[in-house]
């Protein structure tokens, strides 16, 4: 039983872990989304927006969006969208709520297993607020490493239970946890290897390698045969397997395996990663959201890191017996890496600092129970000595994280700071340039992108990013030219089709911008926007039928979309489809009542078939919603003014709309002044209705409009009569 004293110590270490973790990323509820992987995993992902519907879950188990499969970490950003929406700092709040959580649950696990509080403590502080983790924290987009990292230790927690009372139950909810964890993040699929480890130390199962030291407080199974432990985690291995493939597959069809590096070159990578991740955790400066490839490494350069992990190596194996945690730590170290650690090359990063979310665990274990052992013999007031300079380390780590955690404020402090501490950094270039252009700070943007182009000349991002600026910029030419180099980088490029199909449509070139608006449809069938567009320039052409298909493509895709009922309208109308087109209308007014264009529309279609009431009624919400639009003010005011039934009529109404359309044309619209010749009669000003409809006559006869003269001549005999004109 623990003491009360002992419970009190092991509360106030969880209390200064909650605390600490808070001090240093509370400010992180205030930060924005950054344009790097966010946008896709959250901003600008309609799947995510949508929520928890059956279609999205059902989305996220299928898909391998973005390069890989983790259906709960896209469950979670639904859940956060649907309580948040695009409040940044709430989608934030659920990433520190996640890595403080973790943080515990290292402590607690690490304190049953081994019963050293103290040590735990400093593993879980040191894993709470070191630099490195930054990344995986305050990056929204990195959800997949805190929520992965929780399964993750909710397995050890599991199997820790498992192990000390052997049961099927426990061990299926231990195979549960490791199969969320994998549905979260594949990185996961070394925790079978790390389960081994801790069979070894702390818990002590393997009887061939039988240590002198006391297991774990709750630890207490007997020892086993190492091949029996491998069998007991075959299911573990299979999800493994099973994970990795599917991961592999994703990545491959996503375009993440992008490296153009000989596996020589990876090779030699992953080695120096090592080290250099072993620097950044003991001097953890110069950190950034991205990486690039340095120079090739020299062979003394690879030799001097191979020797270093074989000596250690050597080393830790040489002192399993005495110090079991050196190996254990070590080999969690180098093992937990391996996915990540380049060898197969995802993505263009040489390393990141969001892989060390767990493998520095293993690390900050061989400190903390190496420390302990070193000074066993030391005087007290040297071990007081390392006491105090240990606290120290962990100020230095929480002061030097809250500098950290401030570069991902947003985009422009993130990238700027990027480009600082990083050489030839043509990611930061790229995502600067994206977040300018989203400031509309359009020539800055264009800067940045053509400043990672000559790094990388390929890189298709930039490519697009400056066809993007130049788009906007109205530089249409350069656009279509930065666009079409995107494409022959990157041929499968949707955006890249949909984009320069809309630059080519802007320069009238309509059937090259239908061919790419089809790619864009081969692509990716489920594009409303290439279906839309392509059924406008469709209708430009005069191809209906077509058009109409187009429209009724998109509305199965969206059909809360209130404008492209109305445009599917105006198609079935073109075409004479007239019962059609009207339901279309009234499906848009439906979804937006506040539709100014399709109450128009609609009044029209029900005015050319003699239903004047009801035309009356979708006018006037269109003069009401836009006042100024003159063919809903016109039309309006001839019903008004020369309906045969008395009871639609209003001439001073009429009057008043159509001397408003007529002070927007200048007295220069005969169709304008027609109505408004039409109004005067009806309230009885025939002067004025004369003068009018003479002006009708003169600019009918100058724009040689035959028919427009003849009508202004009977109404002329009306007035002359003094009889207004009535249909």
């Amino acid at each position: 039983m623990e003491s009360s004293k002992e419970k009190n110590r092991f509360w106030l270490i969880c209390l200064a872990l909650f605390l600490g973790s808070l001090a240093v990323y509370a400010r992180v509820g205030g930060f924005e989304f950054v344009d790097y992987d966010d946008p896709a995993y959250v901003i600008e992902n309609p799947r995510v927006a949508g929520g928890f519907t059956l279609d999205n879950i059902i989305w996220a188990f299928t898909t391998g969006y973005n390069s890989n499969w983790h259906p709960l970490t896209w469950l979670s950003h639904m859940l956060d969208f649907q309580l948040y929406g695009l409040f940044a700092g709430g989608h934030h709040l659920t990433n520190l709520l996640l890595h403080i959580t973790n943080a515990l649950l290292l402590f607690g696990i690490l304190h049953r297993m081994t019963g050293a509080m103290w040590r735990s403590g400093l593993v879980a502080a040191l894993f709470a607020w070191h630099p490195l983790h930054v990344e995986s924290v305050a990056w929204i987009s990195e959800r997949k490493d805190v929520l992965s990292t929780f399964f993750w230790l909710l397995t050890m927690a599991a199997y820790l239970r498992y192990v000390t009372k052997p049961t099927p139950r426990r061990y299926l909810l231990t195979l549960l946890f490791f199969t969320l964890g994998l549905m979260s993040k594949p990185m996961v699929v070394t925790l079978p290897f790390v389960l081994l480890l801790l069979d070894f130390w702390p818990l002590q199962r393997i009887a061939d390698f039988g240590l002198s030291l006391n297991a774990g407080k709750n630890a207490k199974a007997s020892t086993q045969p190492l091949l029996r432990l491998i069998v007991e985690k075959i299911p573990f291995f299979i999800l493994t397997v099973a994970a990795s493939v599917a991961t592999f597959i994703a990545q491959q069809r996503g375009g993440a395996m992008v490296g153009s590096q000989t596996l020589s070159e990876r090779a030699a990578n992953a080695l120096i990663s090592y080290i250099r991740y072993l620097r950044k955790m003991i001097w953890p400066t110069d950190l950034a959201v991205f990486y690039p490839h340095l120079q090739n490494w020299t062979a003394l350069e690879v030799t001097g890191a191979i020797l270093l992990l074989l000596g250690v190596t050597i080393a830790v194996i040489g002192g399993r017996r005495r110090q079991p945690w050196l190996l254990v730590g070590w080999l969690w170290f180098l093992g937990t890496l391996v996915p990540v650690i380049g060898l197969v090359q995802v993505g263009m990063q040489s390393m990141a600092d969001r892989y060390t979310y767990v493998p520095l665990i293993g690390i900050f274990i061989m400190l903390a129970w190496g420390l302990n052992d070193l000074t066993q013999r030391w005087p007290q007031y040297f071990r007081m000595a390392l006491s105090a300079g240990t606290a120290l380390i962990l100020a230095a780590c929480l002061a030097l994280t809250w500098f950290q955690v401030g570069h991902w404020r947003n985009s422009l402090t993130l990238f700027n700071h990027a480009l600082k501490v990083t050489p030839n950094n043509f990611i930061a270039h790229q995502c600067l340039g994206v977040a300018l252009g989203r400031l509309d700070r359009y020539d800055e943007a264009a800067d940045h992108f053509n400043a990672a182009l000559q790094i990388e000349p390929r890189t298709y991002a930039s490519l697009f990013g400056l066809g993007i600026t130049r788009a906007v910029q109205g530089r249409t030419q350069e656009a279509v030219d930065n666009f079409e180099a995107t494409l022959r980088v990157r041929p499968d490029f949707y955006l890249a089709h949909l984009n320069l199909a809309e630059a080519l449509a802007t320069q009238g070139k309509l059937p090259e911008a239908i061919n790419h608006y089809k790619e864009c449809l081969r692509l990716d069938p489920n594009s409303v926007e290439a279906h839309s567009s392509l059924a406008l320039i469709l209708v430009r052409l005069g191809a209906l039928p077509e058009a109409v298909d187009q429209f009724k493509g998109a509305l199965r895709l969206e059909p809360g979309f209130a404008e492209l009922h109305e445009q599917l309208g105006e198609a079935l109308a073109k075409l004479g489809n007239r019962d059609a087109a009207q339901a279309s209308y009234l499906e848009a007014l439906r979804l937006n009542p506040d539709l100014a264009s399709a109450h128009l529309q609609l009044g029209l279609l029900l005015g050319e078939q003699g239903n004047y009431a009801d035309a009356l009624v979708h006018f006037s919400n269109a003069v009401k919603l836009e006042p100024t639009n003159q063919t809903a003010c016109i039309n309006l005011a001839g019903i008004l003014a020369t309906n045969p039934k008395a009871e639609l009529r209003n001439g001073p109404e009429a009057v008043q709309l159509a001397e408003r359309a007529n002070a927007q044309t200048g007295n220069h619209d005969p169709y304008v002044l027609t109505a408004l010749d039409e109004a005067y009669a009806e309230v009885g000003r025939f002067d004025d209705a004369i003068r009018t409809a003479q002006q009708v006559q003169q600019l009918a006869a100058s724009n040689q409009q035959p028919a427009l003269v003849e009508k202004a001549a009977h109404r002329l005999e009306l007035y002359r009569s003094g009889k207004p004109f009535h249909e």
